[in-house]
């Protein structure tokens, strides 16, 4: 018989015990930390601040709490549920700064690794696609343009991350669909701005036919 062998298994047990619990906490706090998140771009959209700071900070505890959670489990930590979490903080908090013209917040800042930070960073251009076309609903606006210059920024840093996946995370995927977004939100807004210069023309050969005279 094998002397401590029974010793062993019961200390195995006890440790994976340990870590499916850790693993079902860290999963259910995601889920609520993605929700918190959701609901705070729903609120940067509607423009209500007061809110969206407040879903922030809720994320923002318990973005803390799975990283001291998680601590003596880097393997669950840096699992898929908890970084996806993760880069949704990112995403929304990067948002809430690209909106308002705050400078963006840094990784340290937030807690979160450089490539959760630049996968956040990417997805945020989503939003920002969604604000422009939002804004254009309402005509040309040079607020877009200032959108879209963002989101050419954002595509210019990451285009430079010609790092390997297994270091970005699968960066490069998103890198592709940003620049997507970004042509085709550039598309959207000269078809604004050409369409509010016919507008203007013809607004403008209405006003000359009504002065000259024998006219309408």
């Amino acid at each position: 018989m094998i002397e401590n062998l029974e010793m062993l298994a019961d200390h195995f047990h006890q440790s994976f015990q340990a870590q499916t619990q850790a693993r079902d906490q860290a999963l259910n706090q995601s889920r609520v930390l993605t929700r918190h998140c959701a609901q705070a771009i729903r609120a940067i959209h509607r423009s209500d601040w007061d809110l969206a700071l407040s879903r922030l900070a809720e994320a923002g505890s318990i973005v803390k709490t799975v990283t001291e959670d998680l601590e003596e489990y880097p393997q669950l930590f840096y699992a898929g549920y908890t970084q996806d979490a993760f880069k949704e903080y990112a995403e929304a908090n990067i948002v809430y700064a690209l909106v308002r013209g705050d400078p963006l917040p840094e990784p340290d800042e937030l807690g979160l690794s450089p490539a959760t930070y630049l996968k956040g960073l990417a997805e945020s251009v989503g939003e920002m696609r969604r604000r422009c076309l939002d804004i254009l609903r309402g005509g040309y606006s040079e607020n877009a343009e200032t959108l879209l210059g963002y989101m050419d920024e954002i595509y210019g840093v990451l285009v430079t991350m010609d790092y390997p996946e297994a270091v970005t995370m699968g960066l490069r995927r998103l890198t592709d669909l940003v620049r997507s977004l970004n042509e085709r939100t550039r598309g959207d807004i000269t078809l604004s701005f050409r369409q509010q210069q016919l507008e203007t023309s013809l607004r403008s050969l209405e006003s000359r036919l009504e002065d000259k005279p024998g006219g309408p």
